[in-house]
């Protein structure tokens, strides 16, 4: 027997009737279907997503192509990524990098220069009477307590006949050890506050970044016999009244001022009462700001506040030494040599709370 051949019948058009771009589609959507599994009807969808999430399409020479884009639902919130602590790592690379408060209780963890910050407050960058400089460092939080503060301190501000203030760095959102500069201001209860006044008109955010603030210092210290006072066309009574009253908040346990303007405060009080003045301690630097330290709140588990400071107004021999040449001048040169850089603070130093501070969410 002669077995038959089989054969494709292939419908042919006449080319005259349509066009050659019409001839390659209907070409290609032929190849396509041809190619295509069939489908049951009752088949199931593979994608367990809702049909109004799946991107639509239509089919473009034989091509499907998206022609919307699949929706996010409602209430859908992207999880935040887990934060992996090595021990051995610097703590200022995690602190650092965390942008928002821990969302726990209001709680200052550790010591002011190793510790962190559990339910941090910001303070306004704007308020009646202050105004928050260097916004870029996200330096703004503090402990409520710190954040009430100051905001008290600046409503007294114009009574003491000081326009308002230009408040510096608080602590980072979750507190510990800075990326540069501080090695306290670590438990949101330090703040440093400027001994430039709030000018009478709001600073651009340029601004608060570029200007500097007013050194009180008429000369340099480190100067064999340098004239070691503050300069009389810039140091007048109404800094000494603000830091006064700064001091004399119960809430306050220390205030850290350059040693010349220790010495103008001595000066400055005439009366009886200078138990205020025992708060207000000389150290290096603070020519430009003055540093506020709060004591522990209530409430604060774990919180380490330091020694009271010694007794008496601090007016005395210990001034006397601050002033002299022996803190500022050094006996011998230094030799050049290789630079040791000091080891930035591991996160295991830190108490153990620092922990779930940092991975709060």
């Amino acid at each position: 027997m002669t077995q038959r051949r089989k054969t494709a019948r292939i419908a042919v058009l006449p080319i005259g009737k349509i066009s050659l771009a019409s001839a390659v589609g209907l070409l290609a959507t032929l190849l396509t279907v041809s190619q295509s599994p069939a489908v049951s009807p009752k088949a199931k969808p593979e994608s367990s997503v809702s049909q109004d999430t799946q991107p639509s399409t239509k089919i473009i020479a034989g091509v499907p192509v998206p022609t919307k884009k699949r929706s996010v639902p409602d209430g859908y919130v992207a999880a935040k990524p887990k934060v992996v602590l090595h021990s051995q790592l610097p703590a200022k690379d995690y602190f650092g990098a965390a942008d928002g408060p821990a969302p726990l209780k209001a709680r200052s963890i550790g010591s002011y220069a190793k510790g962190c910050l559990a339910g941090g407050a910001a303070l306004p960058t704007d308020g009646p009477t202050w105004q928050a400089m260097r916004l870029s460092r996200n330096r703004n939080w503090g402990h409520p307590e710190l954040i009430d503060y100051l905001q008290d301190l600046a409503a007294d501000a114009p009574k003491v006949g000081w326009n308002g203030l230009l408040v510096g760095d608080l602590a980072q959102p979750r507190g510990g050890p800075m990326l540069s500069g501080h090695a306290s201001h670590q438990i949101g209860l330090d703040a440093d506050i400027w001994l430039t006044e709030m000018p009478n008109r709001r600073l651009s955010r340029e601004e608060r970044e570029e200007i500097s603030a007013i050194s009180m210092l008429i000369g340099p210290l480190d100067v064999k016999g340098a004239d070691r006072r503050v300069d009389p066309q810039k140091w007048t009574d109404t800094h000494a009244r603000l830091i006064r009253r700064a001091a004399s908040d119960k809430r306050v346990a220390r205030i850290f001022v350059n040693p010349t303007i220790k010495k103008a405060l001595c000066k400055f009080e005439k009366s009886k009462n200078r138990a205020w003045l025992r708060k207000v301690r000389p150290w290096w630097g603070h020519h430009y700001h003055f540093h506020v330290r709060l004591a522990c709140p209530a409430g604060s588990a774990g919180c380490k506040n330091q020694n009271p400071p010694p007794p008496g107004d601090g007016c005395g021999q210990n001034l006397t030494y601050w002033l002299s040449d022996e803190p500022w001048v050094p006996k011998k040169p230094k030799k050049p040599g290789k630079v040791v850089k000091k080891r930035p603070m591991a996160l295991a130093a830190l108490p153990k709370a620092c922990r779930t501070v940092l991975t709060a969410n």
